[in-house]
């Protein structure tokens, strides 16, 4: 595990925030799979400030693909007692901003891309490696147009988001809103002439209440921690002075749907909600609803060929489904046999301070790195 070591410390000393460039990164891990034999295209972000790599040796039928993103979330405004963008080890755990999410095993895949040139892999191994996924999936939607032309047909993909190593078959779809009221701008001591922005805003939050009070009656899987879809308002504002109407309000909201519950129809009773509410207040036009960002989600069948593939390769892991998404709908959607696997403990560890991951289960992603070139040879 020493390469994997060397290469994940080299990870982490990237600042790669979502909010900043990681070409530095990106540059890094080039040179590392060019030299390893490796066929690489460089697709860049639109702003050019950001890229991602797709990387294969051998032919480009059947294989494995295994995908990651190079993105951490900040850490400003955390309580860290350690470096955070410095590799340390303590007690048999790393530590470091995205040792858990999910560099430990963009770590590991990249070692073992180096000893795939030398053990000559019948199949074809490659690697998706992208940006931007902590702010919804981002990077892998546009880098899709460039990679889905080039990505083969692998028998199997692997997305490395941090599962405790289990198997996980699942995870809810995501589309984040952005919901504008509009309403009349007029003096307080006339309010009732005139619409009063916020007051469609709370309306509309009160539908939304009773909508997810009607989801978690509706379509369930138990293999969720929260087994229905859900709505959640993160944000309302609105309003300049206490003595003038407000004439627009603006809240940030999401869905996360299961499969049961396709996303297009969860959105059409939010659009019927935002409509209901408006006329109620005389205003036919006055709540527009507009997609920010969404990705899908993914639901792999537990007797899928692939599940039982991924459970050999991870040492009989257990299967699950994950609360948090992931870029793997992306694949799943071009019909590609899709799981994610990937050491550390989301809940444990994603997205806190003093992030840190269990060299145990690093070692764990290791064994399972080394029968994936054992099945490549195959």
């Amino acid at each position: 595990m020493s390469r994997t070591l060397e290469i994940l410390d080299r990870l982490i000393a990237f600042p790669t925030v979502s909010a900043d460039s990681n070409l530095a990164l990106i540059d890094y891990v080039q040179d590392l799979l060019a030299r390893a034999g490796f066929a690489v295209t460089r697709i860049p972000s639109p702003c050019g400030l950001k890229a991602g790599l797709f990387a294969r040796i051998g032919a480009a039928e059947g294989g494995v693909c295994l995908s990651a993103h190079t993105d951490v979330v900040p850490v400003a405004g955390q309580d860290w007692t350690r470096d955070a963008f410095r590799l340390t080890r303590d007690d048999g755990r790393l530590y470091g901003r995205g040792t858990t999410d999910m560099k430990g095993f963009l770590a590991s895949a990249l070692a073992l891309a180096e000893r795939a040139r030398h053990e000559a892999p019948d199949a074809a191994l490659s690697l998706a490696i992208s940006y931007d996924e902590e702010v919804g999936c981002v990077g892998i939607r546009q880098m899709m147009p460039t990679l889905e032309p080039i990505l083969g047909r692998p028998r199997a993909v692997i997305v490395g988001e941090p599962t405790s190593m289990q198997v996980a078959m699942g995870h809810k779809g995501k589309a984040a809103l952005e919901v504008t009221c509009h309403g009349q701008s007029g003096h307080s001591a006339l309010a009732p002439n005139f619409t009063n922005a916020l007051h469609l805003a709370s309306g509309f939050v009160t539908e939304m209440v009773a909508l997810q009070d009607a989801l978690a009656q509706e379509a369930k899987d138990p293999a969720y921690a929260v087994p229905y879809s859900t709505v959640h308002v993160g944000r309302m504002e609105g309003g300049r002075a206490l003595n003038i109407v407000p004439d627009q309000a603006r809240i940030l909201m999401e869905y996360r749907h299961l499969t049961d519950t396709p996303g297009p129809e969860l959105r059409a009773r939010i659009d019927a909600a935002a409509q209901a509410v408006a006329s109620r207040f005389g205003a036919p036009d006055g709540i527009t609803v507009e997609e920010v960002n969404a990705y899908p989600g993914l639901s792999t069948a537990a007797d899928a060929p692939v599940v039982g593939w991924a459970q050999g390769m991870a040492e009989g892991a257990e299967v699950t489904k994950v609360a948090f998404g992931t870029e793997a709908g992306f694949f799943a959607a071009l019909d590609l046999p899709t799981v994610v696997i990937g050491p550390g403990d989301m809940a444990r560890d994603g997205h806190k301070p003093d992030e840190g991951l269990d060299l145990s289960q690093l070692a764990a992603c290791e064994t399972m790195m080394t029968r994936i070139l054992a099945d490549l040879q195959a």
